[in-house]
This record gives structure tokens, C-alpha cells and sequence, in this order.
């Protein structure tokens, strides 16, 4: 299978040839350039680790919402400061799984 990208978008099509007309923003095929080999290998590794990193977008999602219980919970200080330090390391995770991505993006591995 062949991977071509539109020029005008940045959609990546997967295929034997450019389709017809771009699903993204509907420009006709002559805007599609085939991917190279190499450029097209990147494509399908950094898909598998983008959805790493989506994967643990969604984890530190979830640990910030039970922190945020623990924290409103409010037993006592000591598990309160598990609660916040829990939270704070869940938006840096999700931060920096985020920043991945982009960089991925911005290179044109996605």
C-alpha cells in the first residue's frame, strides 16, 4: 500500500493511488504526492505510538479525576498531599504526551 499526502491539508491517504477528491478539504487528486518510503515507514510507526500517547492522555485523565475526588474527599492533609501531587504528575504526563504528538505532527509522522 502506498501513503499519499495532500499538499493543501496535510491528509494522509492510504492507497494505491490519491483518491479522487481529498476527504479533508475536497481538492482533487493532482494535490496528493506519494510518500516516500521512508517518510511513509515513519507514518505507520509514529501512528502506533500516537496511540501510546493517546492511551496515556486517557489514564492521566482518569488519575486526575480520582485525585480530584480524593482531594475534595479531604480525609486528612497526608492524603490530601498524595491527592495533589498525584493530580500535578497526571497534567504533566498529559502535557508532555500532548507535546509528543504535536512534535510528531509537525515532523509529518502522523
Amino acid at each position: 500500500m502506498k501513503l499519499w499526502k495532500c499538499s493543501v491539508c496535510g491528509y494522509v491517504h492510504e492507497g494505491e493511488s490519491a483518491p479522487e477528491k481529498c476527504p479533508k478539504c475536497g481538492v482533487a487528486a493532482d494535490k496528493f504526492m506519494e510518500l516516500p518510503k521512508e517518510e511513509a515507514e515513519k507514518v505507520y510507526r509514529s501512528d502506533k505510538t500516537n496511540d501510546y500517547h493517546m492511551q496515556l492522555i486517557r489514564l492521566a485523565m482518569k488519575m486526575d479525576k480520582i485525585a480530584s475526588k480524593g482531594i475534595e474527599d479531604n480525609l486528612d492533609p497526608g492524603c490530601v498531599h498524595v491527592f495533589q501531587y498525584a493530580k500535578q504528575r497526571a497534567w504533566e504526563i498529559k502535557q508532555m504526551a500532548k507535546a509528543e504528538i504535536a512534535g510528531h505532527i509537525s515532523k509529518g509522522k502522523f
